[in-house]
């Protein structure tokens, strides 16, 4: 016990003089039972970025398609081509719920999907280009770097080739979304057949590089351990030394339910709250970590609030990836609940684009203003 606790009373120095924490001062927070105290230095970090704000957005989720090539274990979304639940949506589809999002006043278009071997890259490109014509206002975050991966495989094109032709069509930024877990030892039984590592670092890598912001994730409680989670964690910051293009975390915790990993027992709130807290230690260099209120549950993301995170997300409406792996929470949260939970929670509540800029609005009007700025501390010497 009180190796433990000096060990923890070390790390706080660090966290306090803003120093990066290591590996190994990963592994002794997540060895270590006192959730309290490693949530205390979690607020304290989030305090430094973020004062006392709880972010928020008003966003719709498009799932253009549950086809899907690849078979990952802990997926319960994906359909055969001949599946009685495949789908594939249209233009008229896409561009309903786009104006849908529009009139609900929703800023963002959250787009992910299934890997279809029969569509070309084409049909993605026309996915985003038909939300811009159909709601030219709002932002498009679409395809995570497995989708963008195979987009060059069915293209014959490059990275940067892809990215560009999406970006012309209307992306705004990407979502953080198959990063799963990056040690070979975990990505290669649970996802070994879809893109790897280095093929996810190298689409947000040329994002930065064309300008574009994205998010990251991390799946956790599953097989992995926690040397895998802390690795996972350092490469996340490793890139953010050489990009600067991340702009929020999202630990998403393994719903079993329905998929081929179904006996493996949900992770627990000790183990939420503790992932949270931890990826706040570790990512010193992210501006923002976010509680999913999907995956988490609404009380869990709420708590997790003074736990590291600064965010609970959006709205959502129309989320059907979570919600197939067994996922209890609603479809949507209104803009009054979301204001509420983060208020309870002794956050002041922000409206925020899908890039951080302040929303403020006027009737079903709305508009961004000013970048609500991370005060220099939290990135000095990072």
């Amino acid at each position: 016990m009180a190796t433990e606790v000096s060990r923890l009373a070390a790390i706080r120095e660090k966290v306090e003089g803003g120093q990066r924490l290591s590996f190994e001062d990963g592994l002794a927070l997540d060895a270590s039972n006192d959730l309290f105290a490693i949530g205390s230095m979690a607020n304290l970090v989030r305090e430094r970025y973020n004062g006392n704000y709880g972010y928020y957005n008003v966003n719709t989720h498009i799932n253009p398609t549950n086809v899907c090539v690849y078979k990952c274990d802990f997926c319960a979304f994906r359909a055969d081509l001949d599946d009685p639940r495949a789908y594939t949506m249209g233009e008229d589809q896409i561009k309903e719920r786009a104006r849908q999002a529009h009139d609900r006043g929703a800023t963002e278009l959250h787009i992910v999907g299934g890997l279809h071997h029969k569509m070309p890259f084409s049909y993605y490109v026309d996915v985003v280009r038909w939300v811009k014509q159909a709601a030219p206002e709002i932002h498009v975050k679409a395809y995570t770097g497995v989708e963008i991966e195979w987009f060059k495989k069915i293209a014959k094109l490059s990275t940067r080739e892809v990215l560009s032709a999406l970006m012309e069509a209307g992306l705004g930024s990407i979502p953080g979304g198959g990063a799963e877990i990056f040690h070979p030892e975990v990505r290669e039984e649970i996802c070994g057949a879809k893109a790897s590592t280095a093929e996810w670092f190298d689409a947000h890598r040329t994002a930065h590089q064309l300008g574009l912001h994205s998010n990251a994730t991390m799946l956790y409680g599953h097989i992995e351990k926690a040397k895998h989670r802390i690795d996972h964690l350092i490469r996340l910051r490793e890139l953010q030394d050489e990009t600067g293009g991340f702009q929020t975390f999202i630990p998403l915790a393994f719903h079993p339910d329905n998929s081929r990993m179904d006996e493996i027992p949900k992770p627990s709130g000790v183990m939420d709250l503790k992932t949270m807290a931890i990826s706040r230690l570790m990512l010193d260099n992210f501006p923002h970590i976010k509680a999913y209120w999907i995956m988490l549950g609404i009380k869990t993301a709420q708590v997790a609030l003074s736990f590291g995170a600064d965010d609970l997300d959006g709205t959502v409406v129309h989320e059907t990836i979570y919600h197939e792996a067994g996922a209890e929470t609603p479809q949507e949260i209104t803009v009054t609940e979301i204001r509420r939970l983060i208020t309870e929670a002794g956050r002041i509540p922000v409206e925020r684009d899908t890039l951080y800029h302040r929303v403020e609005r006027d009737g079903q009007l709305w508009h961004s203003r000013e970048h609500i700025d991370v005060p220099a501390l939290a990135l000095a010497g990072r």
